[in-house]
């Protein structure tokens, strides 16, 4: 065994300052053992420190060599055959950002395994799915739900002059409440089914959840009041020209009681009332000619304003139905009544609480309209 204080004092400082930079745990415990031998501990007192065997210090007193850090190495660290080249990776790279549709493929989506079986078809060099997958985590890939987009349907210049009227509705709402409100429209289903989610199980097990498929169907129409978040929801056997127009007139007729609880006269809701813009979507029913002048000949105040085609995210009332329908996942209803009591509490008695400047997971765009 070499005498204590058998390192030069460059090869000390060599390898403190290797012990203090090398990233791999085993080469700094080899370094250690050479320094803890040049402080003249026995290999049995440096095995106990380091908690290892005696006949690992023995060989790495032996085949360390202080002037050379490679000879800390062993082959273990040299890695498998590499057969993936550089150019290999930077064509999966750029595969990986491309539609297999656009590759002459019907799948709609890459896995491992598909990457791995055009790759070889490409370059020759065959890999696993799990090999490909494992470069992909090198270089920062993610395997994670995409996002929905409607963005090659729209007609950008429709939605940027919507956009630029919207915000002066909203510009003005704030301005003067008094004379304008602005209400953002849509309509929605709620299920009895239970929607199966992710759960927590134990490894090699899976969670069972029931099965049957309840049949039951809420559905609503409403509106949100931009200025107080006010929601004002009817429950509707289905979305057609005659329960819209029906629950229009309802809702104008709580607009107009409401301006007679502040000791307004009703006569004068038509001549002095708010002016009332509703901002909905392009459904059929929301455009039928004959509906469309009933509104304007009884209501003259409500003016409709129609988003863009394929703009959902321009009506704030997406939140809503979103949040809602969180609220309610998971939950067990005996029937269609219970079902509409829970929504009838959470949509108009207030009691669900909105993150207005949230993003809807998987549903497209976030909510420009807040």
């Amino acid at each position: 065994m070499p005498a204590k204080r058998y390192l030069k004092s460059e090869q000390k400082e060599k390898l403190q300052k290797a012990l203090k930079e090398e990233e791999n745990a085993e080469i700094r415990e080899r370094i250690l053992i050479l320094l803890l031998l040049d402080d003249g501990k026995t290999q049995q007192a440096i095995a106990d420190f380091l908690g290892c065997g005696k006949r690992k210090v023995s060989y790495w007193c032996v085949h360390g060599d202080a002037d050379n850090l490679e000879s800390l190495k062993d082959k273990r660290m040299e890695g498998n055959h590499k057969k993936a080249t550089p150019e290999y990776i930077e064509l999966l790279l750029e595969t990986v950002d491309k539609e297999p549709q656009d590759l002459g493929y019907e799948f709609g989506r890459w896995t491992g395994k598909r990457l791995a079986t055009y790759l070889e078809e490409k370059t020759g060099i065959q890999l696993s799915g799990s090999q490909v997958r494992r470069i992909l985590n090198r270089k920062k890939y993610v395997y994670i739900w995409a996002k929905y987009s409607l963005e090659n349907k729209w007609d950008k210049k429709k939605r940027k002059a919507f956009k630029k009227k919207l915000k002066e509705y909203i510009r003005m709402t704030k301005k003067t409440p008094e004379k304008l409100q602005l209400w953002f429209w849509d309509e929605s289903g709620f299920s009895l089914r239970v929607t199966r989610r992710k759960n927590w199980s134990k490894k090699g097990t899976r969670k069972k959840v029931r099965g049957d498929r309840r049949n039951g169907r809420v559905n609503v129409m409403g509106g949100l009041r931009y200025s107080d978040k006010k929601r004002w929801v009817e429950f509707i056997k289905k979305g057609d020209s005659d329960n819209f127009y029906q629950v229009i007139k309802g809702f104008y007729k709580e607009l107009l009681n409401e301006w007679v609880e502040k000791g307004n006269k009703a006569e004068d809701f038509r001549e002095k009332g708010q002016k009332i813009v509703i901002i909905l979507d392009n459904a059929s029913f929301h455009k039928k000619e004959e509906i469309l002048k009933t509104i304007e000949a009884e209501m003259p105040n409500i003016q409709l304003e129609f988003l863009p085609e394929y703009s959902p995210d321009y009506n704030l009332i997406e939140l809503v139905w979103h949040s809602s329908k969180e609220y309610i996942a998971n939950r067990l209803f005996k029937s269609i009544e219970e079902l509409e009591f829970l929504l009838h509490r959470l949509l108009n008695e207030g009691e669900l609480v909105i993150k207005w400047n949230r993003k809807l997971k998987n549903k497209g765009n976030s909510v420009n309209a807040v």
